[in-house]
């Protein structure tokens, strides 16, 4: 029998109720949580195992646990350093107090993330380019000569520099006096074509970090024939001597600039006379506009690589009034002259009237790799058959890389050599010959601003560029790449004969001085090859410098500009070069034909001031002015015609084997039995409308679609011309359409009366014997054979320009009645 306690439970169960209950009494006291689970063994098991996870996979979780703690330390250095308040980091060390010296322990660690960040942060690509540009700049031969430049424009206000190929003074001169203390307005750096006026300015932009434009931000713009690409904070502004002229209309004595920069003298065209005629009144304050400005100096800097630097020399001592060659003056480069402390310090001068006489000269060599030349041992009879020999010998037999650069005559020559070189390529240039390919390119100036910068741009992988181009290659631009010059030794130059008042564009042999200059286009990067398309003794027959424009020119334009400009006494002038009076006054009578002066007193009349607005010779100005008359009513088609004798010729030539009967059909539905002048209108005008594929239109009536471009350029510009002028207004341009309207028989005539009032001296009337004569000098002339009206006897023509071959032509012409010429003259004025 088993023992019993007082409540009658046994002993045996009591016992082990209290060793249960002290059990549960340690379990309590223990810092172990109370066990959920019901099976024992399976919470014991659990409690010995490792936690689970929060990623399934280890390896990441305990990768990113690294991290983190890396990451953790990283902005605990952070925190413990102050955070610069600046971007820039120099700034900010620059800011930090004398409080932040308990930090020397970790100074080295912060400078390194420092270095660091320097050497990692992003740059700016305008900024990056300006610094890889640098070392170029120092490499050339003008940046020893940047202080002597600033320091005799200190004293001086004329500087005269000569400078030869290659030196850089296009692009370093006005970076070296633009922040100059005296230039407080803009430069002005003229160049005789916009092609150089706008690959110059864009160099230079790079050169100095900056946009370029009309952007905030651009220190550097540029402005040519209907593209004015200049911003209100430019500081450097390039543009044609005819587009500074344009500028003195409305601000004869230049205040916003304080230098005006005159590049490329030595080519002497009728601008750059009349630009320096009137820098000459500015400098010596001799001038009406000069008293405009108010005491506000004028700097002038006067460039070429090949001018008579005496010459130019005692042109502005004539205007400072002083002795010509007598005056010793000392050359900027001579050491003598500068005081060796200030040789490389500016200092600030305000510049009195006695130091405004002085005249500074500067001599910078040329950089040249050396020029292999080539002449022919015999005459060639035409040099573009040589020129394509030539271009594909150097193709087959010097090696890459090396572009060729070939001068031409013009923009006609042109197009035939590029189509001969194309159509001779697939012939030549075959998988088994290895021969690179070929680009050609061509370059003159009735092609757009997009067409003229295609030069510039590198050649593709395996290919070289063959450029073809007239003169505005010679000087100021450098086309990359060039190993090889072809020069054919010619040039179109226009001439002008006072007695007959003929006007035309001759073939003529060029100068030496021209020479020279297209030879040096082969030796501007590495040395090269210049092949000459006629002999030595030609060569050596050459005159040694080009005449002056102004000596072989209609100067009714250079007149004009003068007259505009509040000129009253065009005789006397200023000119580097002075024509014959003889050409001076049929200059003035022709304005007095225009209705461009007053008979009264010969002063610039209310039309003249039109006309003179007008980025346009006075003819074709007066034309515009005539047909913006309400009687008239024929502006738009009237700027459409002026559009196309201001660009190439539209007309592909027809030849047998390249025109089918389809073609030549199609070019005749656009042909004007009234002559040649409607007839471009009709082309302008079914050109325009096409809505579908205009490059196509072009090819199947035998239209040049480059040139036309260039027309739809011109004419959209000419538009806006003609409506700031006030000639149309904005809603009649806005009402225009380019839809296909037929001309009826009274506009047409009305169109050609406003061409008769701008060119009342190109009529000829048919003789008794057949032939045609001149009404002013009476010669004999012929309908050119490009002509619709070829072979027609009519009587009386109108023409647009003469062409000299083996007789002398009239091309571009329209059938006009004599009664017309009572008309013109009794008109009005």
């Amino acid at each position: 029998m088993s023992a019993t306690n007082e409540a009658g439970v046994p002993h045996g169960q009591k016992r082990k109720r209290e060793e249960k209950d002290v059990s549960n009494k340690k379990k309590v006291q223990s810092d172990k949580p109370p066990q959920i689970y019901k099976n024992l063994q399976l919470a014991e098991s659990l409690k010995d195992a490792p936690k689970k996870p929060v990623y399934k996979n280890l390896q990441i979780a305990e990768s990113l646990k690294a991290q983190s703690k890396a990451k953790n330390q990283l902005l605990g250095k952070s925190q413990k350093a102050e955070k610069p308040k600046f971007k820039n980091l120099q700034i900010a060390e620059s800011q930090k107090t004398v409080a932040n010296g308990a930090q020397d322990d970790e100074g080295p660690n912060v400078e390194s993330q420092k270095q660091e960040y320097r050497d990692n942060r992003p740059q700016n690509p305008l900024a990056a380019r300006q610094k890889n540009l640098l070392e170029v700049r120092q490499s050339l031969p003008i940046w020893s000569q940047a202080a002597n430049i600033r320091n005799a424009l200190l004293e001086n206000h004329v500087l005269i520099l000569a400078g030869e190929t290659g030196s850089g003074k296009s692009t370093q001169v006005p970076q070296f006096l633009h922040t100059s203390a005296w230039c407080t307005g803009r430069i002005a750096v003229t160049q005789p074509r916009r092609v150089a006026a706008v690959s110059l300015a864009r160099r230079v932009a790079e050169e100095m970090g900056t946009p370029l434009g009309k952007s905030p931000q651009a220190l550097v713009g540029y402005n040519v024939r209907f593209d004015d690409n200049v911003g209100k904070n430019n500081k450097v502004k390039f543009l044609t001597e005819g587009m500074l002229l344009q500028e003195m209309l409305r601000d004869p004595a230049l205040v916003e600039y304080s230098c005006v920069v005159v590049d490329e003298v030595h080519e002497r065209s009728v601008n750059v006379d009349l630009l320096l005629g009137f820098l000459r009144g500015l400098v010596t304050g001799t001038s009406e506009a000069a008293k405009k400005r108010k005491g506000k100096p004028l700097k002038v800097v006067v460039m070429s690589a090949t001018a008579d630097t005496e010459k130019l020399k005692d042109f502005f001592s004539e205007g400072f009034g002083e002795p010509r060659a007598e005056d010793n003056i000392p050359a900027v480069n001579d050491t003598t002259s500068l005081n060796k402390d200030d040789a490389s310090v500016e200092k600030p001068q305000v510049p009195s009237a006695s130091s405004s006489g002085k005249i500074s000269t500067c001599f910078v060599e040329g950089r040249m790799y050396p020029v292999q030349t080539e002449y022919l041992s015999e005459p060639t009879r035409d040099f573009s058959e040589a020129a394509l020999l030539q271009i594909f010998q150097i193709h087959r037999k010097e090696p890459m890389p090396g572009d060729v650069l070939v001068f031409l005559t013009g923009g006609d020559v042109i197009t035939n050599l590029q189509q001969a070189i194309e159509d001779m390529i697939p012939n030549v240039i075959t998988r088994d010959s290895g021969l690179p390919k070929l680009l050609v390119l061509p370059l003159y100036a009735a092609l757009s601003q997009a067409q003229q910068q295609a030069i510039f741009s590198p050649a593709p992988p395996n290919t070289r560029k063959v450029i073809l181009a007239t003169n505005i290659a010679e000087t100021s631009i450098t086309v990359p790449g060039v190993r090889f010059v072809i020069d054919s030794g010619k040039a179109k130059i226009k001439q002008f004969r006072n007695r007959l008042g003929l006007d035309s564009l001759l073939v003529k042999d060029i100068s030496k001085s021209s020479a020279i200059q297209r030879q040096g286009r082969a030796g501007r990067e590495a040395a090269g090859k210049c092949i000459r398309l006629y002999t030595k003794p030609n060569f050596e027959a050459l005159e040694k410098d080009a005449v002056p424009e102004i000596l072989r020119c209609d100067l009714s334009s250079a007149v004009l500009t003068m007259k505009a400009r509040g000129v009253q006494d065009v005789m006397s002038f200023p000119l580097l070069t002075r024509p014959s009076r003889e050409a001076m006054e049929r200059a003035l009578l022709l304005l007095l034909q225009l209705d461009a002066l007053n008979p009264e007193d010969g002063n610039i009349s209310d039309l003249g001031r039109k006309i003179a607005r007008l980025p346009l010779t006075p003819a074709h100005g007066r034309t515009i002015v005539a047909a913006a008359d309400p009687e008239m009513g024929c502006l738009l088609p009237v700027i459409d015609i002026v559009a196309c004798f201001n660009s190439e010729n539209i007309f592909v030539e027809i030849k047998d084997q390249d025109a089918n009967d389809e073609a030549r059909e199609a070019r005749n539905k656009l042909s004007r039995r009234q002559g040649d002048h409607l007839t471009l209108l009709s082309a302008v005008q079914a050109y325009a409308s096409e809505r579908t594929d205009r490059k196509q239109w072009a090819k199947q009536h035998l239209i040049s679609h480059r040139s036309m471009q260039n027309v739809m350029d011109v004419r959209k510009q000419l538009r806006a011309q003609c409506q700031q002028a006030k000639l149309i207004t904005k809603e009649e341009l806005a009402a225009a359409d380019d839809d296909l309207d037929t001309v009826s028989e009274s506009t047409g005539n009305n169109i050609l009366k406003c061409f008769l009032r701008g060119f009342p001296a190109n009529v000829a009337r048919l003789v008794p014997d057949g032939s045609y004569r001149t009404i002013q000098g009476h010669m004999a002339v012929a309908i050119h054979p490009s002509s619709v009206l070829y072979s027609r006897k009519l009587e009386a023509i109108l023409y647009n320009e003469f062409v000299y071959t083996n007789r002398t032509y009239a091309r571009s012409v329209s059938a006009i009645q004599m009664n017309w010429l009572e008309e013109v003259y009794a008109a009005p004025t």
